[in-house]
């Protein structure tokens, strides 16, 4: 029976349990080992079958009882990573099995030998400029028995791959979706598609297997998009369908809570995957990043010594650790074991991430601007590569640079603040001002993570001599300090109460301007002026006398923000 066959519509749980059996024993077979443990996590998440619903064996061909002896000695020699070894006793053998072992041996070796060539004359920077010379070679072979339609769906999966690492990366979708079709339940060739999309609108164009399994790729791959609150809802519904002690979704649900900085949520959600798992590494280092962002020394001290006693040479304990020296400022530590992160895995993303960032704290902005290349080449939505770039050209203050790239970054997290602040303060430096506008209050509109947006858009209208719109966004800027909680020795409160004040004065609104005055005396770099400001309007009330109903009369017949918004209310505001 075809694996293809065995795929039925969601819902039947005892079906898949037994598909996720099947599959495990060929992935297993095969050495395909991240497949395997995928599978496996998912299939002790289901409850356990009786002895006689188990799936029966794979039916065995006479090719695979004439193969059998020469694959049994090259799995040995390929499970101790002899992949040339393993070759060697292939070569000639007829069945499926065989010949994806054959084929999947030769790979490997021609990347185990890139991996050493590297580490042996390369610092991690210049990883990308040693390629697996197998891969042409592998390309063609595999090409000639794809166009005789020979290959099954693991095979196609390695056609794929090969096409993938020679950059060859439409040519490689198209296989992989083949291979999706001819296997629909091998996760890895969904995983390894998931790599090659960038946007939602060709995620729409692929012809999918209609399969369980796409519901997990669909929230994989929302989650890769940025688009979290899809994701959240497919991985729900997973949970209600039977999953809900699966390990794989609790950490795909906490990395989407942190792709969108719910920081509390998504450090609950690790926490209790240690608790079900303690000796996990997978994830880690997001987990890391949360403890990192919350500067949570103590438990990142803990975690770090807790992941190099299970296993040092891992590269998610090596961005942990990265992570902690960071935290302390231990910036040229950081950055070491960042490289070593990368001396295990070239392509992994976090760590030329990390590693811009702490090249960006040392001030080595050449080195920065290489990392976060390298992260954009291994996956160009990372947006947080992108963010990087810009901020580097910052420094190097060549503000068209910072522009393009924070334009990438803002293209894949279009509601993200930070973004959108970057951009504008780079349309400000080209004097762009109407598209800074624009920005600054997009970010506020979006919900403004650092609280600058409204500040930087009300300085703004300051310098263009706008200060109606000035005031309003001022009024708007300290209402949103106050009422989010923080505290109001927030660096530009004072400012915000500075100008309103004088605003206030100037338009002979002199009781919201005393006031404000008032609030400013709170303030050590506003007192004197608080003060100066308090003399003058006593001055000025000495002087006229001046009916309270016709206090709004100089404004009435202005559309201003006075009278769009009421004079900002801080009596209820103690600081």
């Amino acid at each position: 029976m075809k694996m293809a066959a065995l795929c039925s519509e969601f819902g039947d749980l005892v079906q898949i349990k037994k598909q996720l059996i099947s599959v495990i024993s060929l992935c297993k077979e095969r050495g395909l080992l991240h497949s395997t443990k995928w599978a496996s996590e998912l299939a002790f998440a289901l409850d356990p079958l009786p002895k006689d619903e188990l799936p029966p064996s794979p039916p065995f061909t006479e090719e695979d009882a004439q193969d059998l002896d020469a694959l049994t000695l090259a799995k040995s020699y390929f499970d101790l990573k002899e992949y040339d070894r393993a070759a060697y006793f292939l070569k000639g053998c007829c069945s499926q099995k065989a010949y994806f072992l054959y084929m999947y041996s030769r790979y490997l070796s021609g990347e185990k030998k890139k991996d050493d060539e590297t580490v042996d004359s390369l610092g991690p920077l210049e990883k990308g400029q040693v390629r697996n010379e197998a891969l042409r070679e592998l390309r063609v072979e595999l090409s000639k028995k794809h166009s005789a339609g020979e290959l099954d769906g693991f095979t196609l999966y390695l056609y794929g791959v090969v096409l993938r690492k020679l950059d060859l990366l439409k040519e490689a979708v198209d296989v992989f979706v083949e291979a999706i079709h001819a296997l629909p339940l091998h996760w890895g060739a969904w995983l390894e598609l998931s790599n090659l999309v960038t946007n939602i609108e060709m995620l729409k164009s692929l012809s999918l297997a209609d399969c369980w399994m796409k519901d997990f790729f669909m929230a994989h791959m929302y989650t890769e998009l940025q688009m979290i609150k899809e994701a959240l809802q497919k991985y729900q519904n997973l949970i209600e369908a039977g999953f809900s002690k699966s390990t794989y979704i609790i950490s795909q649900i906490a990395v989407a809570y942190h792709n969108i900085r719910d920081i509390d949520q998504a450090l609950a959600l690790f926490n209790e995957l240690r608790e079900q798992d303690p000796y996990r590494i997978d994830n880690m280092d997001t987990f890391s990043n949360l403890l990192y962002v919350k500067s949570m020394k103590p438990e990142l001290s803990y975690l770090a010594h807790n992941l190099v006693e299970i296993d040092k040479y891992r590269v998610e304990t090596c961005c942990v650790i990265g992570n902690y020296y960071s935290l302390r400022s231990q910036h040229e530590k950081a950055a070491l074991y960042f490289q070593r992160a990368l001396k295990l895995n070239p392509r992994c993303l976090g760590a030329w991430t990390l590693m811009g960032h702490e090249y960006m704290e040392m001030k080595n902005t050449s080195a920065a601007i290489q990392a976060y290349r390298h992260a954009i080449e291994v996956n160009k939505r990372d947006y947080r590569a992108w963010y990087g770039l810009g901020q580097t050209y910052e420094i190097l203050k060549m503000p068209f640079y910072c522009l393009y790239y924070y334009r990438k970054a803002h293209q894949l997290r279009p509601n993200d603040s930070r973004m959108l602040v970057a951009l504008g303060e780079s349309y400000e430096k080209l004097s762009q001002q109407v598209e800074a506008k624009k920005c600054y209050w997009r970010a506020y509109s979006v919900g403004d993570v650092e609280k600058m947006a409204l500040l930087k858009l009300a300085k703004l209208h300051e310098q263009l001599n706008e200060s109606d719109d000035a005031a309003q966004c001022y009024m708007l800027y300290i209402q949103d300090i106050f009422s989010c909680g923080e505290q109001l020795e927030h660096a530009e409160v004072s400012t915000a109460l500075r100008y309103l004040g004088q605003y206030y004065f100037k338009n002979k609104l002199y009781d919201e301007a005393s006031l404000c005055a008032q609030r400013c005396c709170d303030y050590n770099d506003a007192r004197e002026e608080g003060k100066a400001l308090l003399r003058q309007i006593s001055q000025v009330r000495d002087q006229i006398e001046t009916p309270s109903a016709d206090l709004f009369a100089p404004l009435s017949n202005n559309n201003t923000p006075v009278r769009r918004v009421s004079p900002l209310n801080l009596i209820s505001f103690t600081p």
